[in-house]
């Protein structure tokens, strides 16, 4: 079940928030793929804090990664492709790549 884009940012907002981190300590991204986005190419290990959403569309997903960019996450707008269709969110450490 794909959520709304106000429900998808509410709900990595509040993933953030709970995890007690700040904004700009996690990163935002899109993908068709977000297990194979987050663990191989960024290095995000699997138990550390990170999670993603499915959406409706990649306009959808895109518009989830703006608004946690504009709330002050890392990342830049833009990629994915026609069949993107996720938002995620992990924390930046030290193992990950951006």
């Amino acid at each position: 079940m794909s959520a709304s884009i106000q429900q998808a940012i509410d709900e990595l907002a509040d993933f953030i928030e709970d995890s007690g981190g700040r904004f700009r300590a996690w990163y935002v991204g899109i993908a068709a793929s977000p297990r194979r986005r987050l663990f191989d190419d960024h290095a995000v290990r699997e138990d550390g804090d990170w999670a993603y959403i499915p959406l409706r569309s990649r306009s959808a997903a895109a518009g989830v990664e703006r608004a946690l960019l504009d709330l002050g996450c890392q990342g830049g707008p833009g990629g994915g492709t026609s069949r993107t269709r996720y938002a995620y969110v992990y924390r930046v450490t030290r193992y990950t790549r951006e």
